[in-house]
């Protein structure tokens, strides 16, 4: 996994993301999937710039079924940013770094 990217699982996704101490991102996604390889470059430079305020975090839905399945993933990739443990934005598919640095600044 990049640097100051997580990487959560059914099992740790309450702890990691719900029980988080600041705003999270996760990053659902496959390795199989062209727009998600696309979109991971993107995630690891707003790690590094937002790193110390939101955490960043990715799950693979293929290892992961039941986690997508409770936030109603449909396609991938979908970013979902959460404040306090709520979902407080949702992105699917590709797009610009101001349109999730906008979804950033919204759950600072």
């Amino acid at each position: 996994m990049a640097k100051g990217i997580v990487d959560v699982s059914d099992s740790s996704f309450d702890a990691e993301i719900l029980q988080a101490d600041k705003p999270a991102v996760v990053d659902f996604w496959a390795p199989w999937c062209g727009p998600c390889k696309a979109i991971g470059p993107v995630i690891e430079d707003l790690a590094g710039t937002y790193g110390e305020k939101i955490k960043f975090a990715k799950c693979n839905v293929d290892d992961n079924p039941i986690t997508p399945g409770k936030y109603g993933i449909k396609a991938i990739p979908t970013l979902i940013f959460f404040k306090q443990g709520k979902v407080a934005d949702q992105i699917t598919g590709m797009v610009a770094k101001s349109k999730l640095e906008d979804s950033l600044k919204g759950i600072l």
